[in-house]
């Protein structure tokens, strides 16, 4: 039986090898395919008796098996498309198939796929769709909490709505305030020239109480104060108004004293850029800013609500001045004036610019007003045996018995604006296909060989 064994030998290595070269082609084509996943080969020996001896063991037959490699990765590339992303790490995104269509809308497949191709686009109906035609699965979040909504993924469709105005209710305020403001009245001959003195105004314009700045001594205020930024904020139904705010020196300290003293200020904002006569025309936030010799604010302060501030006739309600833990100081400044940094957490209403995948797996909406919103979460599906997925079209794959139940929230993260490359490596797909080559030729001529010793034993029984 040895020349038979000998060619049902040769004849299962060229089936095995003709295998691996399938394998092969298929990962060369596939080179270049988004987040595509090679297949290699593996060979198991068969054995073609039972016998126990030692000294009478036959060589066996070989079969060719396909080796997945879905937990191996492609590099990740940077890509100009703001919904593109790429997983790092462990994890598959959750995408459904589209079957038909009714009344405008996509009918899905209800069973899932699974996949790592990433290059998702949005469609003329706003549905995320990768370049295999699949639709990616989402959880929704709310607008107000940014909370999910449920725990089970489905298809997301983006609608190009409005972002309702948002109403200021915090005003971010840090600065520098120069410990000799170079105010308009400020001469350093005439000492306490720089300071705010209520004896000069017809009311008293200090914090203590309600205290305000009458227009008709505004050219006064002007004058012993220096400017502290202004602000564009925001009513609940979009309607702007400008806060202008300046600061006004009221005590140089003196730390010799018996008790020492230090430093105070006091911030103003317009009320009312019309007023005349006794009206009120600046306002004070109703808060006096002490600082020590080391230009720290003492006691410390970082938040100061100004009760129903208004600003021509608009009233913003109560509105929280945030300075942070030391966001306000007073250091030497050759200039004399006060450096503020100031943004709030309002904006006009908005329309739908564009969406973007944000790092943390979001789906990120931005607006016209200069905002932004989370509208969805991706969930990533892990399994324990990746590799016993079935593989379908389009770079999918199916849980199957093998690889166990889909898990989600998988231990990888991901990147917005990048894709997953294929991990088919071109210069070790050639090594291999050289090898093959190889093999195949050696079983050929295994299988002639034993053809013409078969024909030998033909011709003596001949």
């Amino acid at each position: 039986m040895g020349l038979f064994a000998a060619l049902n030998a040769s004849v299962s290595g060229m089936r095995a090898q003709s295998n691996a070269l399938e394998n092969i082609s298929g990962n060369i084509a596939n080179s270049r395919t988004t987040g595509f996943k090679r297949v290699d080969t593996s060979f198991v020996d068969l054995v073609s008796n039972s016998n126990t001896s030692i000294n009478a063991q036959r060589s066996g037959t070989v079969l060719s098996n396909s080796r997945q490699t879905n937990t191996v990765s492609g590099v990740i590339q940077r890509s100009d498309t703001g919904t593109h992303m790429a997983v790092s790490g462990d994890g598959y995104f959750v995408v459904q198939k589209k079957v038909g269509e009714a009344d405008g809308k996509p009918i899905l497949e209800e069973v899932p796929y699974y996949t790592r191709r990433g290059d998702f686009s949005l469609d003329k109906d706003g549905y995320l769709v990768n370049g295999a035609g699949f639709y990616l699965n989402t959880i929704k979040l709310d607008d107000t909490t940014g909370n999910p909504i449920g725990s089970v993924p489905t298809v997301l469709r983006v609608d190009n709505d409005f972002m309702q105005a948002e109403a200021t209710t915090q005003i971010e305020y840090k600065g520098n305030l120069a410990s000799y403001p170079q105010t308009g009245n400020a001469d350093k001959k005439t000492a306490g020239s720089e300071l705010l003195n209520d004896a000069n105004y017809t009311n008293n314009p200090k914090a203590a109480g309600d205290g305000f700045v009458q227009a008709a001594d505004e050219k006064r205020f002007l004058g012993d104060s220096i400017a502290g930024g202004a602000i564009t904020v925001y009513t609940a139904n979009g309607s702007t108004a400008s806060v202008q705010m300046r600061w006004a020196k009221t005590v140089n300290g003196n730390p010799a004293a018996t008790p020492p003293t230090n430093d105070t200020w006091n911030l103003f904002y317009m009320t009312d850029g019309d007023a005349s006569g006794a009206a009120p025309k600046w306002r004070n936030v109703g808060q006096e800013y002490v600082f020590n010799n080391k230009g720290e604010l003492n006691p410390p302060l970082t938040n100061v609500t100004v009760n129903n501030l208004t600003v021509d006739g608009v009233n913003l309600g109560n509105i929280n001045l945030n300075h942070g833990g030391d966001g306000m100081t007073q250091f030497s400044n050759s200039n004399g004036n006060a450096k503020v940094k100031i943004s709030q957490n309002g904006a006009a209403a908005g329309e739908s610019l564009d969406v973007k995948i944000s790092n943390t797996g979001k789906i990120v909406a931005s607006y016209s007003n200069g905002k932004t919103r989370n509208i969805a979460a991706i969930p990533l599906a892990s399994f324990n045996g990746d590799n016993y997925l079935a593989r379908k079209d389009g770079g999918v794959f199916r849980q199957t018995e093998e690889s166990g139940q889909a898990i989600l929230g998988a231990t990888g993260t991901i990147e917005g604006s990048a894709t997953e490359a294929s991990n088919t490596d071109i210069a070790q797909e050639f090594s291999k296909m050289i090898v093959t080559q190889q093999a195949y030729s050696a079983n050929t001529r295994v299988l002639t060989t034993s053809k013409s010793m078969l024909q030998e034993i033909m011709q003596v029984i001949r």
